[in-house]
Formats: structure tokens, sequence, C-alpha cells
């Protein structure tokens, strides 16, 4: 079984920052499975920045909607 594990942010801040924050959590959540015993070889990392949103937050949104878009998902792939 493979494992790929998205992690994705809300629009604060930019979308540079965004990505590269976004490969960090996922490269975290990684490095952590890893400890626990899962192979690596077993685990993808990829960070999506902003750029999948679950909620459109362009204009103005609560913190409980960016909080939503703030997300690691975990995708069977094999």
């Amino acid at each position: 079984m493979k494992i790929q594990i998205n992690a994705h942010t809300d629009n604060q801040g930019s979308s540079r920052y965004n990505m590269n924050l976004s490969k960090k959590r996922a490269a975290s959540t990684k490095t952590y499975l890893i400890k626990k015993g899962i192979e690596a070889s077993r685990l993808i990392s990829k960070g999506y920045g902003e750029t999948q949103p679950l909620i459109d937050c362009k204009s103005s949104c609560s913190q409980k909607e960016f909080q939503k878009n703030r997300r690691t998902e975990f995708i069977i792939i094999e």
C-alpha cells in the first residue's frame, strides 16, 4: 500500500509562502509516519499551497472558513 500525503493552506500570505509551507507540512507528516514505523517507500508527500481550497476565500472569510482550507489529506494510491 502507498499513501500520498497532500498538504494545503489557506490563502492568507503570498502564494509562494503558502506553497513552501504546505510542502514543509507534508514532509513533516511523512517524517512523523516514518518515525512511527511506516516505510518511507510507501509514502509520497505533496504540497499544494492555496491552489485547491475547499472554501473560496478570495473576498472575506471567517477564521473557521480559513481553517477548513488548512488541511492534510491522506490518499491511498496503491
